[in-house]
């Protein structure tokens, strides 16, 4: 199935599955709110690992974004749709998520409901080329540096300030 055939559940704001609607449809401005998955990496050292989005991708690309990240596909649970792309887009399978929150993001082209995780483990990442363009891990003082300079997603900075307060209070 091609990227552009694949099927999304659309659900309300709590995530109930209310229909289904085709990537091409939730990615043309429809704003039909369809559920995704974020996964933050941590190293042993609190270092933060980002991937670079690949230039095809079709939104975002070439910026800098969150670990992993992915659409939950029409009959696929949150947490099967988390270790799915986790492998698909960096190799990790023996690591154990952590549920953070889940929040509306909207822009101009898209409605998602983002279920937020993250993980700290010394695997090493082995990114997928085909998905990201590089990746790499970087201190919480140089993310917070270049906040706001265009160089991440509008969703990763409108994220990561609740990420690391979320951890912290934990």
């Amino acid at each position: 199935m091609s990227v552009r055939e694949e099927i999304f559940p659309l659900v309300d704001a709590d995530g109930n599955i209310i229909g289904k609607a085709s990537r091409a449809k939730c990615h043309s401005g429809s704003k039909l709110l369809h559920p995704v998955i974020h996964l933050h990496y941590f190293n042993l050292q609190g270092q933060l690992y980002l991937q670079k989005r690949a230039p095809h991708k079709d939104i975002q690309p070439n910026k800098w974004d969150t670990a992993v990240g992915g659409h939950i596909d029409y009959g696929e649970e949150v947490e099967a749709a988390l270790r799915r792309e986790a492998k698909e887009e960096l190799g990790l399978q023996d690591f154990q998520p952590v549920f953070l929150f889940k929040y509306i993001f909207e822009s101009e082209i898209e409605r998602e409901l983002v279920h937020v995780y993250y993980t700290t483990s010394d695997l090493p990442p082995k990114p997928d080329l085909d998905e990201v363009s590089e990746g790499r891990f970087w201190s919480v003082t140089e993310i917070i540096d270049v906040l706001n300079e265009g160089i991440f997603t509008p969703n990763f900075e409108g994220e990561i300030q609740r990420v690391l307060t979320t951890i912290e209070a934990r």
